[in-house]
């Protein structure tokens, strides 16, 4: 797994294990075995989870996390890929990639994600101008988006600034995803990262644990 570039850690390893050998193994002695083989990196102190106030939505649907990231293609040219995740399941609903995202593709994606997975009760990003103009001072009224998520009754919530845990499971998706990415070909053309998108998307949703 981690030589595609995909997770391998204990509670990883211990969903193959049951779901493709029928054995079960705990993620302690998985852990231990990872420990003693040199397989897992030490890393630096870090702020105790306990000490972070975590919202998790409930029920699939209830809420719907969206962010985006920059990806260079052999060329060099940069692109930005838009993901949009369920918070309760953590599916992916829809991963794409584009030159630029703007409000008008968050939008468009955002209803194709609807016509397939249904009408989410909230959204929640981070204070992007594609995503809110909130912090704009008032200037414009509502973007696209906030258009859409008003007509739809859709409640929209945003992180506040300099809280980036806030849209932690999109942004965790997100390096799960370029970590994927690095052990891929270069993808040269667009339609190519989006293809290498499609199959990552598939490989996250249906052959990993959540």
């Amino acid at each position: 797994m981690a030589g595609k570039g995909l997770d391998a850690g204990p509670h990883t390893i211990a969903w193959h294990l049951q779901h493709h050998h029928q054995l079960r193994v705990s993620t302690a002695s998985i852990s231990r075995h990872l420990h003693a083989a040199g397989l897992i990196e030490p890393t630096p102190q870090k702020r105790p989870k306990s000490s972070y106030i975590r919202f998790a939505a409930e029920l699939p649907n209830q809420c719907w996390q969206a962010d985006f990231t920059h990806w260079r293609l052999a060329s060099g040219a940069d692109t930005e890929i838009l993901s949009w995740l369920d918070d309760c399941s953590r599916y992916a609903l829809s991963v794409t990639a584009h030159r630029r995202v703007t409000a008008t593709i968050v939008v468009t994606e955002f209803t194709k994600a609807i016509d397939r997975h249904g009408i989410p009760y909230s959204t929640l990003t981070d204070n992007g101008m594609v995503f809110t103009t909130r912090l704009a001072g008032g200037k414009g009224g509502r973007n696209a988006f906030e258009a859409q998520l008003h007509r739809h009754g859709i409640r929209q919530i945003n992180s506040t600034p300099n809280h980036p845990t806030t849209c932690g499971k999109v942004e965790r998706f997100q390096q799960t995803l370029k970590k994927w990415l690095t052990r891929q070909p270069r993808a040269a053309t667009l339609a190519a990262l989006q293809t290498q998108l499609d199959a990552f998307t598939d490989e996250y949703n249906h052959r990993r644990p959540h």
